[in-house]
């Protein structure tokens, strides 16, 4: 059974940075493309940022410069480091894999001063 846990999560204030984890079980994590989504409230879930197996990266136009995405094959494990955050990077950050529509449960991130 394939799942995907999310942690790292929190309240930070305006400059700060962060960085995500997402744990991944059940699968060959190497074999797969991972994303990370985020979705604030009232708003609809936005892609953020995506890692091939290879390392191959891609991300949303607007996360450029401020986030990275990093995975770990040896700890099945993917990242998101986020820095410079901003009152509207506050949001519930999910991760993902495409190929298989299988989400986390989400970790709260909160940016406030």
């Amino acid at each position: 059974q394939v799942q995907l846990v999310e942690s790292g999560g929190g309240l930070v204030q305006p400059g700060e940075s962060l960085r995500l984890s997402c744990a991944a079980s059940g699968m060959i994590f190497s074999m797969y493309a991972m994303g990370w989504y985020r979705q604030a409230p009232g708003k609809a879930r936005e892609f953020v940022a995506s890692i091939g197996g290879g390392g191959r990266t891609n991300y949303a136009q607007s996360m450029k410069g401020r986030f990275t995405i990093s995975r770990d094959n040896a700890k099945n494990t993917v990242y998101l480091q986020m820095i410079s955050l901003k009152p509207e990077d506050t949001a519930v950050y999910y991760c993902n894999i495409p190929q298989l529509g299988k989400w986390g449960q989400g970790t709260q991130v909160t940016v406030s001063s």
